[in-house]
């Protein structure tokens, strides 16, 4: 019971620290945020930045790793 628990928070673990290192290193990736499709609006006293086409490039290389995964089990 516990082995599947332990299992479930490294994974947990491991993915928290890809994140962190995406994080540190998101302004080094020269494309990331800045794709066509992204939503920029700029106003006076306002901007609106809604990142579509990075949300939508990172959803599919999330689901790609994930059923990668699932398929080695």
């Amino acid at each position: 019971m516990f082995q599947g628990i332990g299992k479930i928070l490294i994974l947990m673990g491991l993915v928290l620290v890809v994140f962190g290192v995406l994080l540190v290193l998101f302004e080094k990736i020269p494309f990331f945020g800045k794709l066509p499709g992204d939503i920029v609006i700029r106003r006076k006293n306002f901007i609106f930045y809604f990142p579509l086409m990075t949300s939508l490039i990172i959803s599919v290389v999330i689901s790609l790793i994930l059923y990668l995964i699932s398929r080695m089990r």
